[in-house]
């Protein structure tokens, strides 16, 4: 059988989001813009013009990459197309650059060969009924604003620390994409956590959450939430416990702890503890 791995452009956004349909993930062609927008992504092609496999990378400012996305078409696994592809994304960086993912059970045989080791995890979680209950006390010691372009500086320090990467170019263009984007600020109005929301075909995301503490997070998805009447989805990363053990008082469920994978390092370096929800699986 004749296939091409090349990398993918616009005209793909649709078969894209056709692909990841047939594994059940929650894609839409605004979140396969958002990734084309904010990096690369490359897959099999065959004679005929199917598309039968993805992989994305994300590449941020100084030394991280993610990978995403990875997708084989489930009539055509067992060929090798998702090792291919995932190496065509580590081939198009820098060599030694660290590269990260979250890996699902299925894909982290592959990963493993590719030289990906686990390092940490993150708990997916989804919740059918939020319960919004906030403690009136907090908010006379912060304020909940919508983002303006003016906190842009701020919010991308902030999330810089707790990513332990600038991601400024992928920042501006997931705050455009996002049904609701807040800010927190203290009483001397310095911005003391953001926090996104993205609507996909299944769940509002709630991502990135950014916060100096459990308090101003909880404050930001309460906001995040309000009014709305689908489902829920925030990805934890580990070291969250009592942050988790609230949300899930709150109705969130966790139902996946898919590990964080690292290549060409053994740790993920430069971050605060800060991170509280990540933007997506794909955008670490």
């Amino acid at each position: 059988m004749s296939m091409a791995l090349k990398r993918l452009n616009n005209s793909y956004i649709e078969d894209l989001v056709d692909l990841s349909k047939l594994i059940g993930w929650d894609y839409n062609c605004e979140e396969v813009q958002t990734v084309l927008e904010s990096g690369r992504i490359y897959g099999h092609i065959n004679e005929e013009g199917k598309l039968l496999s993805s992989a994305a990378i994300i590449n941020y400012k100084e030394n991280l990459s993610s990978i995403g996305m990875v997708i084989v078409n489930p009539n055509y696994r067992g060929l090798g197309l998702g090792k291919a592809v995932t190496e065509a994304c580590i081939h198009s960086i820098t060599t030694g650059k660290s590269i990260m993912l979250i890996s699902t059970p299925e894909g982290e045989p592959v990963y493993r060969k590719l030289g990906f080791q686990p390092v940490s995890f993150v708990h997916k979680c989804l919740c059918d009924n939020y319960l919004s209950q906030q403690h009136a006390s907090l908010h006379n010691q912060y304020d909940v604003q919508i983002y303006r372009d003016k906190d842009f500086v701020h919010v991308n320090q902030l999330d810089r620390r707790a990513v332990g990467a600038d991601r400024s170019q992928f920042l501006k263009i997931r705050i455009n994409q996002s049904k609701k984007s807040l800010v927190m600020k203290n009483s001397v109005g310095e911005v003391v956590g953001f926090g996104l929301s993205i609507q996909t075909p299944e769940n509002l995301i709630l991502g990135p959450i950014v916060a100096f503490n459990d308090q101003i997070a909880i404050t930001l998805i309460n906001e995040l939430s309000k009014n709305h009447l689908g489902k829920l989805r925030i990805d934890i990363p580990n070291g969250k416990e009592s942050f988790l053990q609230i949300l899930e008082k709150k109705g969130f469920k966790k139902v996946a702890e898919p590990p964080i994978m690292l290549l060409n390092s053994s740790d993920l370096l430069g971050r605060n503890n800060s991170l509280y929800g990540i933007a997506a699986q794909i955008f670490g």
